[in-house]
């Protein structure tokens, strides 16, 4: 069992809340069991190490057996070093230190996908991994993170993700004007959601919805460039019929993302 919080592994393993080591080293920190248990279910080999307390692995018995059936070692540790060893404040019991995966932007479309999300400058780590995980859910065939958008191995943006970035391929680093112009030799439907659109209602009335299609977020604060907007073949935004002045980022993306994922199964 691992007992010194100060010993170089554990200083290791808690350099990888930084970005420096993580590009450095192409690892990147996974905390918690619901994030451990989808990547030992779905990608286990990427999975180089996985530390947990006595606790946590008697609380969650199934993960020893995952951990055994991708023969990925479990090493014990006290929770001192395991507090050590993560971002959050009050980690959950487990942490696992995994090989990054970036999909390639050409492998994206090269699978045809009929609903993919571009986040352009999205710089929000929570909002960034919250909108990995509604395109997960809505079964979006990818993610596609442009400009200088946030670090996609960023702690919190892995944990705002709850395991989906295992579930969806997600690429990184890539070019707006390039990605754009590959979605639409694929046949998407380029969709721009911003607030000066047309109500996301007209569009899925009109049916537009119901194509494969590219939805484009904005980054937090600013949103999309006007030279950005015209590069969509259509802007829409998400209507509020109440009183709220705005909607966050990752709610909207959500709605959007779901209106496609809708309109597909009903066409």
């Amino acid at each position: 069992m691992l007992e010194n919080p100060r010993s170089p592994r554990v200083r290791s393993v808690a350099k990888l809340a930084k970005k420096a080591s993580r590009t450095e080293s192409g690892l990147f920190l996974l905390e918690g069991p619901q994030a451990v248990s989808e990547a030992l279910s779905f990608r286990p080999e990427l999975v180089l190490e996985l530390f947990a307390t006595p606790t946590a692995l008697d609380r969650h018995p199934e993960i020893a057996d995952a951990a055994v059936e991708a023969d990925v070692e479990v090493e014990y540790v006290t929770e001192e070093v395991l507090e050590s060893m993560a971002d959050t404040v009050t980690p959950q019991g487990f942490v696992a230190v995994c090989r990054q995966f970036p999909t390639a932007v050409k492998d994206v479309f090269a699978a045809a996908p009929k609903l993919i999300a571009i986040l352009e400058e999205v710089r929000d780590p929570g909002n960034a991994g919250t909108i990995v995980r509604a395109a997960d859910a809505a079964g979006a065939d990818a993610v596609v993170f442009t400009g200088r958008a946030v670090d996609l191995y960023n702690p919190k943006v892995v944990r705002s993700s709850t395991g989906s970035i295992f579930h969806v391929p997600v690429a990184v680093g890539a070019d707006l004007a390039d990605v754009l112009v590959r979605a639409r030799a694929a046949g998407l439907t380029v969709l721009a959601a911003d607030v000066k659109g047309e109500d996301l209602l007209a569009a899925r009335t009109e049916g537009i919805l119901a194509k494969p299609t590219a939805w484009l977020f904005g980054n937090e604060a600013h949103g999309l460039a006007d030279e950005q907007l015209e590069l969509a073949d259509r802007v829409v935004t998400v209507p509020i019929y109440g009183h709220a002045e705005s909607m966050n980022l990752a709610t909207a993306a959500s709605v959007c993302l779901y209106e496609s994922a809708f309109a597909h199964r009903s066409s």
